[in-house]
C-alpha cells in the first residue's frame, strides 16, 4: 500500500453506524459535534447512537459468533496481517486525525498516536501465530475459547491505541466486537472500522457505534448479547460498568485511573530522572492515565529538584498542535480545560508553592483549550492535587525522609497503576519497585514494553491490557477429561 499524502482532515456530517459488514443509516436520532479543541470549530458530526444502534450491533456480531470462532489461527491471521498493513499505509491520517480531534502535537501523534497501535498490532499477530489453544493437564485436554462477543468501550485520551489494545487480541482469539468510541474522538474509530472493512473480515465481526457513554455505552454494558466488557476510562465511570456487567455476570476488564509516583532514590541521576518525569507528563498534554504525576524526592535534594522542573518545564510552551515544533497542545474541551484549572488553583489554595504555569490561560492563545504545563512544590500526601487524577500538565513535586517513608508516600493513594523508580543501579530500583502496590513501574528510565501486562492494582482497575495476558482476557477455557 501506498503511504499517504499530506492529509487534512475534511469537514463532514456522518449519518451512518458501522454494523453488520457495511456502513448503515444511524437508527437513534440525535447527533454528536465533533469540536477540535485547539480552534474550537465543528470538525464533524456523527450519530448520537443509542439503544436501537446498540441492539443492532449487538445482534450483527451474534450472528458471526460462532463461524468466526470457528475461523483457523492462519484464517485470522491473515485478516489481522491485511488490518495492520492498513494501519502501517495511512499513519499519516491516523496522525492527522488524531491531531484534529484530540489536539495532540502531530510529531506525539505520529509517533504515539499512529506508531504505537501499529506496534501493538503487529505483536498480536506474533503472538497469534504462537499461542497455544489447547494444553494437556493429566488425563485433561484443556481448550482455550473465545469468551464471546465483546463490548470495547475506549477513551479520548489515546483513542486508536486502546481501539487496538482491546479490538485485536478480541478478534485475534475468536471473539466478534462491538466498539463503542469516545465521544470526543470518534473520527479515528470510523477511520479503524474503514480499514477492518478494507481488509475483508466477515460481516458482524466488528461493529462501532458512536454516541455518549451514558447512553450508547451504558447500553452496551447491559446488553444481554454481550459476554465480555472491556472498559477504559475513570474509576467512578468504571464502577458503575462493573455493576451493570456483574449484574448480567459478563467477564469485566477495566483500565482506570492513576496517579503514579515517580521516586528518586539517593544516588539516582538526579536531573535525567526529573527532566524524563518532566516530559512524561507534560507529553499528551497530561492527558495519561499512567503519567507520572507526583515526583518524589529525598528531603536533601528537594530544592534542587523542584529547580530542574522549573527549569525543564520552560521547554513545554502550548502552541498548535499542527506545527512541528509543538510540544503541548490543548486538553480535549473546555470541561478538561476548566477542571484542571481548578486543580491548580485549589493547590494553591492548599499551600502548594507554583514554581511554572499557574491557572491563567497561556499567552498568545485567545481560542482552544489550553493549560499552561504546571509545576507544584510542597506539595503534601494529604492535598487534594496528590490523591487525585488531575488529568493534565500538572506534576506535584513531594519530598521523603527515607526510603520508608517514599514508599508509604507512593502507595498513599486509592490508585495503582504505574510508576518510576531511579537509583543508583538497576537492582536497587527493582528491589525499592517490589514495594509498590502498582500494576507497572519502569526502572531508571526503563521503556514502555507493548508485549507486557498493562494494567493496575486497587482502584486502577481489573485485568490486563497487552502481551499475551491481554489475549487471554478474551478466551475461556473448557476441560475435556479422557
Amino acid at each position: 500500500m501506498q503511504q499517504d499524502a499530506e492529509y487534512e482532515v475534511p469537514y463532514a456530517e456522518h449519518g451512518d453506524q458501522y454494523v453488520d459488514g457495511a456502513w448503515r443509516p444511524a437508527l437513534d436520532a440525535g447527533s454528536i459535534p465533533v469540536l477540535n479543541p485547539a480552534t474550537e470549530r465543528v470538525l464533524a458530526t456523527v450519530p448520537a447512537g443509542g439503544a436501537a444502534d446498540v441492539d443492532a450491533a449487538v445482534a450483527a456480531a451474534r450472528r458471526a459468533a460462532r463461524a468466526w470462532a470457528a475461523t483457523t489461527r492462519e484464517e485470522r491471521l491473515a485478516l489481522l496481517t491485511r488490518l495492520r498493513d492498513g494501519l502501517a499505509a495511512h499513519q499519516e491520517e491516523i496522525a492527522a486525525t488524531v491531531t484534529a480531534e484530540l489536539g495532540a502535537p502531530v510529531g506525539f501523534a505520529t509517533a504515539v498516536h499512529a506508531g504505537l497501535p501499529l506496534a501493538v498490532t503487529t505483536s498480536y499477530l506474533t503472538l497469534l501465530a504462537d499461542h497455544p489453544f489447547e494444553e494437556r493437564i493429566g488425563n485433561s485436554v484443556v481448550h482455550a475459547e473465545p469468551a464471546g462477543v465483546v463490548a470495547a468501550i475506549t477513551p479520548w485520551n489515546y483513542p486508536l491505541h486502546q481501539i487496538v489494545a482491546k479490538v485485536v487480541p478480541a478478534l485475534a482469539v475468536g471473539c466478534p466486537v462491538v466498539l463503542k468510541p469516545a465521544e470526543d474522538t470518534p473520527l479515528v474509530a470510523r477511520l479503524f472500522a474503514r480499514l477492518v472493512d478494507e481488509a475483508g473480515f466477515p460481516a458482524g465481526v466488528f461493529n462501532v457505534v458512536t454516541g455518549t457513554g451514558a447512553v450508547a455505552g451504558a447500553a452496551l454494558a447491559a446488553h444481554p448479547g454481550v459476554e465480555v466488557v472491556s472498559f477504559t476510562g475513570s474509576t467512578a465511570v468504571g464502577r458503575t460498568v462493573a455493576e451493570t456487567a456483574g449484574r448480567g455476570l459478563k467477564r469485566v476488564a477495566l483500565e482506570l485511573g492513576g496517579k503514579s509516583a515517580n521516586v528518586v532514590l539517593p544516588g539516582a541521576d538526579l536531573a535525567r530522572a526529573v527532566n524524563v518525569n518532566v516530559a512524561n507528563v507534560f507529553a499528551n498534554s497530561g492527558q495519561t492515565c499512567s503519567a507520572w504525576t507526583r515526583l518524589l524526592v529525598h528531603e536533601d535534594q528537594y530544592e534542587e529538584a523542584v529547580a530542574l522542573a522549573a527549569k525543564a518545564s520552560a521547554k513545554y510552551l502550548p502552541g498548535d498542535p499542527a506545527d512541528p515544533r509543538t510540544r503541548v497542545g490543548p486538553l480535549v474541551n473546555a470541561r478538561q480545560r476548566d477542571r484542571v484549572r481548578a486543580y491548580i488553583t485549589g493547590a494553591l489554595a492548599e499551600g502548594a508553592r507554583l514554581v511554572a504555569g499557574g491557572a491563567d490561560a497561556p499567552d498568545g492563545l485567545p481560542t482552544g483549550f489550553y493549560v499552561r504545563p504546571t509545576v507544584l512544590a510542597d506539595v503534601t500526601a494529604d492535598m487534594t492535587v496528590a490523591q487525585e487524577e488531575v488529568f493534565g500538565p500538572v506534576l506535584a513535586v513531594l519530598a521523603y525522609r527515607d526510603e520508608d517513608h517514599a514508599a508509604e508516600l507512593a502507595n498513599a493513594t486509592e490508585y495503582g497503576l504505574a510508576g518510576g523508580v531511579w537509583a543508583a543501579d538497576t537492582a536497587t530500583a527493582a528491589a525499592f519497585a517490589r514495594r509498590l502496590d502498582t500494576g507497572q513501574v519502569d526502572l531508571n528510565g526503563g521503556r514502555f514494553n507493548p508485549l507486557a501486562p498493562f494494567g493496575g492494582y486497587k482502584n486502577s482497575g481489573l485485568g490486563r491490557e497487552l502481551g499475551r495476558h491481554g489475549l487471554e482476557e478474551f478466551l475461556r477455557y473448557k476441560s475435556l477429561q479422557y
